[in-house]
């Protein structure tokens, strides 16, 4: 019996890849339109920005700071580029290699914490390491590492829900183990049948004293989106 038991457990176990597809899956819609802010503190002291972004699939998306200090200023994703726009310079900037991990407006986030694709597989090679519970929750736990040096961060370790494939924490790594960040979801919301991250905090290890948290107020999954807004033409309206 405990021969057959085990043997059913083996066939219904998923595989990391699996894993990963599940949890891109879950936080990738048609289109999504969500509001928040961003908390940043450090030695300096705090500072509130909020945004509004919008997302079509798991390769677009569009964040504009709506805050009074950087109000104007974007962030679009498309077509594997990730360009900034600033209205008072009227200046259009592309990043590449390592500016994707520069801070987002002094933030412990990145640039490609915010705008990431979710294709995760096509850059990095997964592995299952076990199960940990973690906020009440039991995760896979899975360490990733990247296929080539065009990503952020060289080797992720994440836990990922294993009834919603959420990600409920992560730290990310160089090749040789140095701890650059960590992530850890300290609530979640409900929409449309979907559990998702509504307050998030991230510590850049390399800032002394600083800790951001993110905060969605409101998400749409699937609203109607002029797909022209992922343009570099709208970027500079």
């Amino acid at each position: 019996m405990k021969r057959i038991c085990l043997i059913i457990i083996t066939l219904t176990a998923l595989t990391a890849e699996e894993i990963i597809n599940r949890m891109d899956a879950a936080e990738t819609f048609s289109t999504s339109f969500s509001r928040g802010e961003i908390l940043s503190t450090d030695r300096f002291g705090q500072k509130t920005s909020t945004f509004n972004a919008w997302a079509r699939g798991a390769e677009e998306s569009l964040i504009e700071f709506t805050s009074v200090a950087e109000k104007g200023q974007k962030v679009l994703r498309t077509k594997g580029e990730i360009y900034l726009f600033y209205p008072d310079a009227q200046e259009l900037i592309r990043l590449q290699g390592a500016a994707l991990r520069q801070s987002l407006l002094g933030s412990d986030i990145s640039y490609e914490d915010m705008t990431g694709e979710k294709n995760t597989l096509a850059q990095y090679t997964a592995t299952l390491e076990g199960q940990e519970s973690v906020g009440g929750r039991l995760c896979h736990i899975i360490t990733m590492v990247a296929k080539s040096r065009t990503v952020a961060y060289p080797v992720q370790k994440i836990w990922v829900d294993t009834e919603t494939f959420m990600i409920w924490k992560a730290q990310y790594s160089t090749q040789n183990g140095r701890l650059l960040k960590e992530m850890e979801v300290l609530e979640t919301m409900e929409v449309d049948g979907r559990i998702l991250p509504s307050r998030t905090t991230v510590s850049d290890k390399l800032k002394k004293d600083s800790k951001t948290i993110m905060v969605l107020t409101e998400m749409q999954i699937d609203p109607p989106l002029d797909p022209s807004i992922f343009s570099l033409q709208n970027l500079t309206w």
